[in-house]
């Protein structure tokens, strides 16, 4: 009904285009992955980052495939960031790939960004349209109850996180 607040919520970033608030992502083989919302937020100590953002990070590693982002309650920081990762067909953890991603994080987010943890998994939970089920990452992690699972695509991938758990 407001029509000039509409073209200024969604025309008003870049001439011409729509932006809608997905964040997305391309591959290698040029597949899409629509990775969240861009408005989704975690705040770690006072800073205030997008899971999307540092999902982009993450995958832009040439050993990971897909990542996950979540915020999870931390005594001192309000919250902590946890990362999941899944690593390409092929590509080996290594000892210290947990440690390099987290600085990779800070260096390019901030020292205050950088993860608590770094998690490789084997998949993450998805619905059947590939979008990463974050909610449930997160409550998979703190222990908290899953709520409705059944959009999920493979929800054998929140048993790996539950084992996880802190």
């Amino acid at each position: 009904k407001d029509r000039q607040r509409y073209f200024e919520t969604y025309w008003s970033r870049w001439p011409d285009t729509w932006v809608h608030g997905d964040w997305a992502a391309i591959d290698d083989d040029g597949l899409w992955y629509i990775l969240g919302r861009s408005d989704d937020t975690i705040k770690v100590a006072g800073k205030r980052v997008g899971p999307a953002e540092v999902e982009s990070i993450l995958v832009a590693h040439a050993r990971v495939s897909e990542a996950a982002a979540v915020g999870v309650p931390d005594p001192i920081k309000g919250e902590a960031l946890v990362c999941f990762c899944v690593l390409k067909k092929d590509a080996d953890e290594g000892s210290d790939l947990a440690n390099e991603l987290k600085t990779k994080i800070a260096t390019e987010l901030g020292k205050a960004l950088a993860p608590r943890d770094v998690i490789f998994v084997a998949d993450i939970p998805k619905t059947r349209n590939a979008k990463v089920m974050r909610r449930l990452v997160r409550a998979a992690y703190i222990g908290e109850k899953l709520g409705d699972t059944s959009a999920l695509e493979n929800p054998g991938a929140l048993e790996e996180i539950a084992r996880f758990a802190k």
